[in-house]
């Protein structure tokens, strides 16, 4: 069959599918078969690259090595950096990221995930269960994957909501006839991280010859956990580097003075300042230390006679006080990537009647993932009470906690502090307030179970009068349906503080009696249903598509269509009889009971939309595409795009979009209750009395660690964004072609939650998030959604494909970058545009990356193909602790920046065997280790000395995959 030029490079190149380039065949040749290509919906026989479209094989994921729809997401340079995969999502996370348990997604172009549109053969699936308004991957049944295909442009125009950041299009085997089975295996060199699975295909009936065909497809992948222990490169204490823990609730108790009880380390007991001032420094009579753990006085073992102690770094963290304290390295005790394991099952049958194709399509899925974080915090509190799920204050079970004289290591503990304090005598007898990391307890752990499922009902066919025209419906129902329920490591909150205050438990000691053990045990949460959600679509779809007239250059093409939507999204909260009772408290869960009371939330949609493409003179189409979307409470969004396409000679291509696009706001992003967390980190200070904004002795510029409110806003908005793209594609010989598009996103009104940092650092732009007591201290910052100013987001792809005979063999070499050229923002209309955002450290939200690329080399000889791959990430700026940003130390090693990130693959096939194909390889073939990051795992994510955004925390490992094929 003939090609153009033009369309043998985008072949080549990626950009458009080998079946999408070729021409009209001659007479006597098999009919081409139409085909839709994503981010259109005009049939046709060819579509010469107008628009960005990235097309990867099933052949080429399995000749990578790549085992999950995660790790392809992944290798994508388009993909952002954000906090959606199994590593950044593996410690304690909140607000945006509450409901993510076991769950990875997409963020195009860094626009995050619930701007990137996931489909399943064109059409849209079920948002995860406990956000309502993201997709979970796990859902997609990867080993029936046939290709996937990523739209670099934005599709509101298209297929309308989320279609901002880009598509991504997952088709699977539509027809298959025999049985093949496969299994792989994926092991990092160092234990944990392990990957396994199998799957096996089956189908029957030639759907040309008998007129139908029936597949079906079971696959399981299991991802095992991998813990900070089991990597060296997680060492949060490195202080000469500028990172250290700022955790002080250690195995051995960390001792505190708190304002509301007469303790063992208060100053005196006049009033509140007495009570929660510890003694004056024996070294400096003029410095009151505070947070005084007895392996750290001198003369005792010291922190480090502990494995995971170190001595506190208050220089790093700007808390003279702490002096004498330990810090406890969670970064190390916590899961660097959690477990998951995926079941997927595909059938499909496909009848033919005559022109006309009918197809029954069944998806289901499980995912199952147990969380696993560090031990819980056990403090001693000053705060009064508590809120019931009803609303009902009742007093806090640690309020005033504290590890009684009658303990059996009360006088132990309280001589180390009289031997170093000899002031403290006076308090004898009064009991120890504390921070206590209960290694008892054992780690905390969240399983969650989703279960997915997709029925499809579409046909496709010529219309009956007019046999040019194609039409295409489709029914289809998505669900999916999550639990969490609590695992190990929680307890019954007011039962446990008794064995606290009675000196059942021992915070001091690093052992238990048999007694105290068992006096735990009996209190344990374990098997409590901690909130489940269910997300349901259901999608009546039509749409035709065929020549109008004849133009200059061809016939003009169009597609109308009708689709209709109902989401449904509730949530299911603690649903124990006794919720609402002190003794049924959990500490530490974070139950989500607000927004149980809601109900089953539903929306509606009804959309119209139209394309035409008008190839208005040889070499020169404009395609014009409009959608308008009609969604309840949110009202009407019309959305254009119009594509121009121009080759003025076969060997160039010039191409470019502009359309508009909008995001209506999730169900939990409107409707999910305030929750409350407290800060725990030693770096924010109150913007209105530290104009330095560094922590620091000067008055005023003390630190804060207010509460922290998240939640829903009724109130919000959808969000706008305007869509630019220019590109060009060359091919200077038939086996050499390259593309460059340049591309920007601008948005406006865009549904953000700023963390607490960008909010403080934009404190005059949002005084109604900062709440006051009756003195003026800040006492807790609003960090819920809200419709942001506006952020622009600017970059360059560009894409080089070359192949040629050599030595008996074909060489194909592929090389493909994504550039950042703007990355700002304004947290209102009101306030400027902020600084570039571009290698720059985030707390949370899109790491701006400025260079990324992948490359690639294939030899390819007879039985044989191997792989050399590259896969490259720049360095940032990286984050600075309190001391060393406001001078008061500067460690030894300290370097500003962060190292960029790239790992080298390698992969060999052979097909020489009857039935039997075999791929070996070595994925991160150098074991470079993730560069080092101050970033800092302050129980609000995953990460503590390196960065889950950017890299693989697995390091090398060994990949075998063998397909058979029994008929």
């Amino acid at each position: 069959m003939k090609r153009t030029r033009i369309a043998q490079a985008l072949a080549l190149v990626g950009l458009v599918s080998p079946s999408l380039a070729q021409t009209t065949p001659p007479a006597g040749e098999a009919k081409l078969e139409k085909v839709v290509i994503t981010g259109s919906s005009i049939k046709r026989l060819k579509d010469e690259g107008a628009l960005p479209v990235q097309i990867i094989s099933r052949s080429e994921m399995e000749r990578q090595g790549i085992a999950s729809t995660e790790q392809l997401i992944a290798s994508l340079n388009i993909n952002g950096n954000g906090l959606d995969n199994l590593a950044g999502n593996a410690d304690v996370v909140d607000g945006a990221a509450r409901g993510n348990n076991g769950a990875t997604s997409a963020n195009l172009r860094g626009q995050g995930s619930n701007a990137t549109l996931v489909l399943l053969n064109g059409r849209r699936v079920a948002s995860h269960g406990l956000n309502g308004g993201t997709v979970d991957l796990n859902q997609i049944p990867f080993a029936a994957i046939e290709r996937v295909e990523v739209l670099k442009d934005g599709a509101s125009a298209i297929y309308g909501t989320d279609a901002i950041g880009g598509v991504i299009n997952f088709i699977l085997r539509t027809r298959f006839e025999g049985l093949v089975m496969n299994a792989m295996v994926d092991i990092p060199q160092e234990k944990g991280g392990e990957i396994y699975g199998a799957d096996v295909t089956a189908g029957f009936g030639d759907l040309d010859r008998q007129g139908f065909n029936f597949l079906a497809s079971l696959s399981v992948r299991d991802h095992k956990i991998l813990r900070g222990d089991q990597r060296d490169f997680v060492n949060t204490y490195q202080p000469d580097r500028g990172v250290a823990p700022d955790t002080r609730g250690t195995p051995i108790a960390t001792a505190f003075a708190i304002s509301t009880l007469y303790s063992a380390l208060s100053r005196d007991n006049l009033n509140a300042t007495g009570r929660g001032t510890g003694p004056a420094d024996f070294a400096d009579p003029t410095l009151r230390v505070n947070g005084i753990n007895v392996l750290d006085l001198p003369g005792q073992a010291g922190c480090g006679s502990v494995d995971g102690m170190s001595p506190y770094e208050e220089k790093l963290w700007a808390t003279a006080a702490s002096k004498y304290g330990c810090a406890w390295d969670t970064g190390r005790a916590a899961v660097i990537q959690q477990p998951v394991k995926n079941t997927n099952l595909v059938s499909r049958l496909t009848f033919r009647a005559g022109e006309h194709q009918i197809a029954a399509e069944a998806v289901l899925g499980k995912s199952e993932s147990a969380k696993s974080f560090s031990n819980n915090q056990i403090s001693s509190g000053t705060t009064a009470t508590t809120t019931l799920p009803n609303g009902t204050r009742v007093p806090h079970p640690f309020l005033n906690l504290a590890y009684p004289s009658t303990g059996s290591s009360y006088n132990e503990i309280f001589n180390q502090l009289v031997a170093a304090f000899p002031a403290l005598e006076a308090n004898r007898g009064q009991p120890i307030a504390f921070r206590w990391r209960c290694m008892p307890c054992g780690p905390r752990e969240i399983e969650t179970e989703t279960d997915t499922a997709r029925f499809l009902l579409g046909a496709d066919g010529p219309l009956p009068f007019f046999p040019e025209w194609e039409y295409r419906v489709g029914l289809n129902r998505a669900t999916s349906k999550s639990s969490s329920t609590v695992g190990t490591g929680y307890h019954y909150w007011q039962k446990f503080a008794d064995l606290i205050n009675n000196g059942t438990l021992n915070p001091f000691s690093l052992t238990q009696t048999p007694a105290a053990l068992q006096a735990l045990d009996a209190i344990s949460a374990q098997g409590v249903t901690l909130y489940g959600g269910k997300y349901t679509m259901t999608q009546a779809d039509a749409s035709v598509s065929g020549p109008l007239f004849k133009l200059p250059g061809g016939m003009a093409m169009a597609a109308f269509g009708l689709d209709k939507r109902t989401e449904e999204y509730k949530f299911d909260g603690d649903q124990r009889p006794n919720a609402n009772t002190v003794d049924a408290l959990i500490f530490n869960v974070p139950f989500d009971n607000a927004l149980a009371t809601a109900g089953t939330l539903k929306r509606d949609i009804k959309a119209v939309y139209g394309e035409i493409a008008l190839p208005v003179f040889k070499g020169f189409e404009a395609v014009g595409a409009v959608r308008q979307d009609d969604y309840t409470g949110f009202g009407k969004s019309t959305n254009p795009k119009l594509t121009l396409r121009y080759t003025p000679f076969e060997e160039l291509l010039l191409r470019g979009s502009y359309s508009t696009g909008f995001r209506v706001p999730t169900f939990k992003q409107a409707q999910d209750p305030i929750t409350e967390s407290q800060y725990t980190g030693a770096d924010l200070t109150d913007p209105a009395k530290c104009p330095s904004r560094a922590v620091s002795t000067t008055p005023g510029c003390e630190a804060i660690r207010p509460l922290v409110l998240f939640g829903g806003k009724p109130e919000l908005e959808p969000e706008e964004a305007k869509m630019t793209s220019a590109g060009v594609v060359i091919q200077p010989t038939k086996d050499l072609v390259a593309t460059l598009d340049w591309w920007k996103v601008r948005r406006e009104g865009t549904i953000l939650s700023y963390g607490i940092t960008t909010i403080l650092n934009n404190y005059q732009y949002f005084p109604d998030n900062l709440r006051r007591d009756a003195s003026g201290n800040l006492v807790a910052v609003d960090t819920r959604w809200v419709n942001a100013g506006e952020s622009i987001t600017e970059g360059l792809d560009f894409s080089l494909r070359g192949s040629t005979m050599w030595a008996d063999a074909r060489w194909t070499a592929g090389f493909d970058v994504s550039y950042l050229l703007e990355k700002r923002s304004r947290p209102l209309k009101s306030a400027p545009m902020g600084p570039s955002e571009i290698g720059v450290f985030t707390r949370s939200g899109d790491l701006g990356i400025r260079w990324k690329h992948t490359a690639s080399l294939t030899r390819t000889a007879g039985d044989w193909t191997a792989t050399l791959s590259q896969t490259f990430r720049d360095g940032y700026k990286d984050y600075t602790l309190p001391g060393v940003a406001n001078g008061t130390v500067k460690p030894a090693n300290w370097q500003p920046n962060v190292d960029s990130y790239s790992v080298f693959n390698l992969s060999v096939g052979y097909t020489g065997f009857k039935n039997l194909t075999l791929t070996a390889g070595i994925k991160n073939l150098l074991n470079d280790e993730p560069p080092f990051s101050v970033t800092y795992d302050t129980n609000t994510g995953a990460g503590s000395s390196w960065e889950p955004r950017v890299a693989d925390p697995r390091g090398r490992s060994f990949t075998l995959r063998l397909e058979y094929k029994f008929f």
